[in-house]
Formats: C-alpha cells, sequence, structure tokens
C-alpha cells in the first residue's frame, strides 16, 4: 500500500531533500511551502515517481493551514506520515540585544506552526488508529549555546512536545519521534544572518557538515522501520561535531 507523507518546509534543504528521497522510494506526497513557485518545480520534478500534490501556505497562518489541510482532494486526504520539519532561526544575539521581531518569528514557526500543523493532522490519524508523525527538532533543543536563547527555547519546546505527543498519542498506536540534526549546511544560516552569505559560510568552514540527504536518509530510516518499532528520539551530528560548541575543525 503506498503511504501518503506530508512535509513541511519542502522548498529548500532538508524538507526539499525529504521529499526527493521518499519520492524516490514510492511514497505518495504532500509538499507544503510558502514559496508556491519552488513548490510547483518541485512537483513537476518528483510527479515522473510518485504523485504529489502542492499546498502553498505560511505555518504561522492558523486558518491557512487548516483551510490548506482541508481541501486536500481525495487521494491525498488520508495521511500516513506527518514530518514537521517548517522552522527558522533567526538572529544570533545575546538575550538582552535581541530582536523582539525575531523571537516572535521563531516561536511562531518553530513551535506555533508545528502545533497548527500537528493539530489539523492528528485527529484522522487517531480515527484510524494509525500514523507516524516526525518532529524535527535540533541539537539547540538538547543543549543551549551563548546567543542561542530563543532559538533554543524554541527547539526546547520542540523536544518537549515530541515526547508529549509520543505519549498522549500511544493508546492510539501512532508512531512519534523526533530527529535532531547538528550542523547541516542548507539556507538555516543564511536566514539566521539574514543573508550575510560569507558569515553564513563561516559557519561551515574546516570540517565537512551534514547535507541535507543525510537527514532525508536518517528519516526514510525511521519511517520504514517494521510496524511494531518506534524511534522515538535521535540527534545527528557530523563527525567533527562533539556538542553543540564543540568541534574538531582541522577534520
Amino acid at each position: 500500500m503506498v503511504k501518503t507523507v506530508l512535509i513541511t518546509g519542502a522548498t529548500s534543504g532538508i524538507g526539499k531533500a525529504t521529499a526527493e528521497l521518499f519520492a524516490e522510494n514510492g511514497f505518495r506526497l504532500i509538499l507544503c511551502g510558502r514559496r508556491t513557485e519552488r513548490l510547483e518545480r518541485l512537483k513537476e520534478k518528483l510527479s515522473g515517481n510518485t504523485q504529489v500534490h502542492i499546498l502553498s501556505f505560511d505555518v504561522r497562518d492558523r486558518k491557512a493551514v487548516f483551510d490548506a489541510i482541508d481541501s486536500l482532494p481525495d487521494d491525498f486526504s488520508k495521511i500516513d506520515i506527518l514530518i514537521n520539519n517548517a522552522g527558522n532561526a533567526h538572529g544570533l544575539d545575546p538575550i538582552d540585544k535581541g530582536n523582539i521581531d525575531d523571537w516572535d518569528a521563531m516561536l511562531d514557526i518553530n513551535v506555533k506552526g508545528l502545533l497548527y500543523v500537528s493539530k489539523a493532522v492528528i485527529p484522522q490519524m487517531v480515527e484510524r488508529k494509525s500514523g507516524h508523525i516526525i518532529n524535527i527538532g535540533s541539537i539547540a533543543g538538547k543543549e543551549v549555546y551563548p546567543k542561542g536563547n530563543v532559538y533554543c527555547a524554541s527547539k526546547y519546546a520542540v523536544d518537549a512536545l515530541n515526547q508529549s505527543m509520543r505519549i498522549d498519542l500511544n493508546p492510539y498506536g501512532i508512531r512519534v519521534g523526533a530527529v535532531n540534526p547538528g550542523a547541516a549546511e542548507t539556507e538555516f544560516s543564511n536566514v539566521r544572518f539574514k543573508g550575510d552569505d560569507e558569515r553564513a559560510d563561516n559557519v561551515y568552514k574546516g570540517f565537512d557538515p551534514l547535507t541535507p540527504m543525510d537527514i532525508a536518509e536518517t528519516i526514510l530510516f525511521v519511517v520504514t522501520r517494521p510496524a511494531h518499532v518506534n524511534i522515538p528520539d535521535l540527534v545527528v551530528t557530523p563527525t567533527a561535531q562533539a556538542s553543540a560548541t564543540i568541534w574538531n575543525k582541522n577534520l
């Protein structure tokens, strides 16, 4: 039976790589994001391998989230796997100099957006007593680091929600787990540093960072375990990264 997978933040980075890998493996895809043109190009690219439906909305917009999920055609309406991937970091400032707009953006996308999408999808999983939810967290949700403050707080919230979801949904046979990347070379740093490409590039100098496909392959492994197996929580780092703040940049 072909499973239907909904992926948020599918237009770049980990979300895009996951969409590409899952298409190769025959999953039916619902790809979500804000950038409609990118979604359309990705749909065109992947439709040769599988059925693809796109939903263009901002996870921060509660009404848009529920309207989009409600609009799914019959062929895509049964969501077997939800991958809560949408998330961002904005700024890297000490708490006393933080930008409140940046704080709002991180909490709205990383926490409230994850909750909105989950709330729109979970009831059908509960009704069927089956489903699998993967929450994309971060090493920043396991240990704080200087100037990480609100971003770390948002990812600690994802960690707590992942654990809570797993407990609350356990009676329904719904599997819940998180994949928490360390340093992965995506648009993450470009967004955090607001388009300062040189500063973003410096983050990954001197070592081999994770690639989006590294995380996509991890997600695929998790969701393809037998039905009696759940992987609740994984942290994935480059070999050069021992913790959020300790690196061997000579590798």
